[in-house]
C-alpha cells in the first residue's frame, strides 16, 4: 500500500461518485459501486465525449418527453462504466417525487427497464431513493420485485431503521449536509472527525443498532455508505468507523490516490481490515474502544437530546410512512438537511430538464 486510497481499500469497499470511467480507471485497483445523483447526470450528459450519446437518447426516446430521454440517457451513461467496477451502477429517482409512494415505484421500475436495455441486469444496479416516509415504501414494494434499494438524504436513526424494515440494500448517510459544501462557515472541520465531527455519532448510533437487529433477528441489516464528504480526513475516519462502504467524488479521489498512505491522517489509529461484504453483519466486530462512547451522545440534537436513540420497535412504513416523517419533522437538524438535498436535487433535474428540452425542439426543427 502506497497511497491512502489503497489503505482505505483494506478498510472498506471504495466506490466512486463519478460517471465518468476515467476516473474509475484511474484508482489503482477497481471500485466496487458507481454512484450517481441528478448533478452527476446533468454533468455527464454535457461532456463532449458524450454528445453522440446523448442526441442519440433524444432521437431515440425526444417523442416521449423529457424525463423518458433524462431516463434513456442516466442508464446509457451506466452502461459506459459498467466494465470499470466491480459491483452496481446506482440511480437517483426523482426529488420531485420523494413524498409520492407510487411515483418513486414507478420511475424506479423506468429505470430498471432501461438499465435492462443496455445489458445491466438486477444484480448490478441499486436505486437511490430519499429517505422518506413515502419513498421508504416504496423501497419495500420495489423489493418485492427484485428492484435493491438505496436510502439517501439520510441524517438520523429513525430513517436508517426505517430504511431497514424497507429491507434496503445500502444506506448512504451524508457526512455533511449539503449546504456546508457552499458555505464553509457551516461545516466542522475537524483533525479528528472520527471523534469530533458531530454527524460520527449518529454513524456509530446506525452501526450499532444494525448490530443488534442482526443478532436479534438474523436479517442482514443495511449496508453503511456514507458520503457527502469535504475533507479527506472524514474519508478515512470511515475507515475507522468501520463502515462498509464510501463514496467519494473526483476531487477527493484525486487527492486520497495522491497521498502517501499512513496509518490515518489525523490520530495514527492502526486500520482495521475490513469484513466480509457478503454477510458484514454476521462478521461485524464490536466498535473499536476510542469510538466506544461516541453512541451515547448526539450533539446534532443540541440540549434537547433525552439520551434515548430512536427505538426499533416502531413501525416506520405504517400509514404509508407516517412515523418516518413525523420523527424527521421532530428532529430540525434532519428536517432541515432533507429539505435542502431534495432542493439542491430539483435544481440539477431542472437543469438537465431545460437541456434536453432544448436538443428535443432542435431535432423538431430540423425535421
Amino acid at each position: 500500500m502506497s497511497t491512502l486510497i489503497e489503505l482505505l481499500e483494506t478498510q472498506l469497499n471504495v466506490d466512486v461518485d463519478s460517471m465518468d470511467p476515467e476516473v474509475a480507471m484511474c484508482l489503482p485497483f477497481t471500485p466496487h459501486n458507481m454512484t450517481s445523483n441528478q448533478f452527476v447526470v446533468n454533468e455527464q450528459m454535457q461532456v463532449p465525449k458524450n454528445r453522440e450519446l446523448f442526441l442519440n437518447a433524444v432521437k431515440e426516446y425526444g417523442d416521449k418527453g423529457w424525463e423518458a430521454v433524462l431516463d434513456r440517457i442516466s442508464a446509457l451513461l451506466c452502461a459506459e462504466n459498467i466494465g470499470n467496477i466491480q459491483g452496481r451502477v446506482l440511480l437517483q429517482t426523482s426529488p420531485f417525487y420523494a413524498y409520492d409512494t407510487q411515483k418513486v415505484v414507478d420511475h424506479a421500475r423506468r429505470y430498471a427497464v432501461e438499465l435492462e436495455k443496455v445489458g445491466i441486469s438486477k444484480d448490478r444496479f441499486c436505486i437511490k431513493i430519499p429517505a422518506t416516509g413515502p419513498s421508504m415504501v416504496a423501497c419495500r414494494i420495489l423489493l418485492e420485485e427484485g428492484i435493491r434499494t438505496l436510502g439517501t438524504i439520510l441524517f438520523s436513526v429513525p430513517q436508517a431503521i426505517a430504511a431497514s424494515q424497507a429491507g434496503c440494500l445500502y444506506i448512504s448517510p451524508y457526512f455533511n449536509e449539503i449546504a456546508a459544501h457552499n458555505d464553509r462557515t457551516l461545516w466542522p472541520d475537524s483533525d479528528d472527525p472520527a471523534t469530533k465531527h458531530p454527524m460520527s455519532h449518529r454513524l456509530l448510533q446506525i452501526l450499532e443498532i444494525y448490530k443488534r437487529l442482526y443478532r436479534e433477528t438474523g436479517k442482514e441489516q443495511p449496508m453503511i455508505k456514507p458520503a457527502a464528504f469535504i475533507s479527506v480526513q472524514e474519508v478515512m475516519a470511515c475507515g475507522e468507523m468501520e463502515m462498509h462502504h464510501t463514496t467519494i467524488g473526483p476531487r477527493l479521489l484525486a487527492e486520497l490516490t495522491a497521498l502517501p498512505a499512513v496509518s490515518s491522517t489525523s490520530t495514527k489509529i492502526p486500520g482495521v481490515a475490513k469484513v466480509d461484504m457478503t454477510r458484514p453483519y454476521a462478521n461485524a466486530r464490536p466498535t473499536p474502544a476510542r469510538l466506544a462512547e461516541m453512541s451515547k451522545s448526539d450533539p446534532l440534537s443540541g440540549t434537547t437530546w433525552d439520551g434515548i436513540v430512536a427505538s426499533t420497535n416502531i413501525d416506520y412504513l405504517a400509514d404509508n410512512g407516517a412515523a418516518l416523517d413525523k420523527a424527521i419533522e421532530a428532529d430540525p437538524a434532519t428536517k432541515q438537511r432533507v429539505y435542502d438535498a431534495l432542493e439542491i436535487f430539483k435544481v440539477g433535474e431542472l437543469s438537465s430538464r431545460a437541456i434536453i428540452e432544448k436538443a428535443i425542439e432542435d431535432l423538431q426543427l430540423r425535421a
